[in-house]
């Protein structure tokens, strides 16, 4: 890690953030080790990611394979790890997982893909705003098929906000 963390318990200045840190999410991570560095933005990290994660209207099993899928694109183990039995849990299967962990399915998406077809879209637009950024108007036009306005909304800022993610875990070497 490159980050010092910082022990729950041991800056009594910041002992009321890490309660509502223990009570969001039942413990406090590495992850939120280091960013309570800066209580400013550890603060507004989990107002962020718990309405990313918690209060939008994707479907669990697919706002989870969208996470993974940043993840494993992003090379954040420490992502991917967290994430996986959350997707299970939610109602991803593991050929579901096995899907999104694999490069080579997602380019050729076979006929009988454990994917359904608003699922696959999902994950063409996360490879494709993690990739290249700018989404072609070809793939915006099969999104608005399956997503209405809230959806899309949803859809995108769980793909952007979960590539902030990645890329801080992975350039901290939190989980590493």
């Amino acid at each position: 890690m490159r980050i010092t963390p910082i022990i729950p318990g041991t800056k009594p200045e910041l002992a009321a953030q890490e309660a509502q840190i223990l009570q969001a999410r039942g413990r406090i991570s590495e992850l939120y080790q280091v960013l309570l560095n800066s209580p400013a933005i550890a603060h507004g990290w989990e107002q962020m990611l718990s309405a990313v994660r918690n209060k939008n209207s994707l479907p669990a099993a697919l706002r989870e394979l969208v996470i993974v899928r940043v993840a494993v694109l992003n090379k954040a183990d420490f992502e991917y790890q967290a994430h996986v039995p959350i997707a299970l849990t939610a109602g991803a299967t593991q050929s579901m997982i096995d899907a999104v962990t694999n490069a080579a399915y997602l380019a050729s998406m076979p006929a009988d893909s454990a994917l359904s077809d608003a699922q696959q879209v999902a994950l063409l637009l996360t490879d494709t705003m993690t990739r290249d950024i700018v989404v072609p108007d070809s793939l915006w036009g099969e999104v608005k098929k399956h997503f209405d306005a809230k959806g899309q909304i949803d859809l995108v800022a769980t793909i952007a906000a979960y590539n902030m993610v990645s890329r801080f875990l992975t350039a901290l070497y939190i989980g590493h």
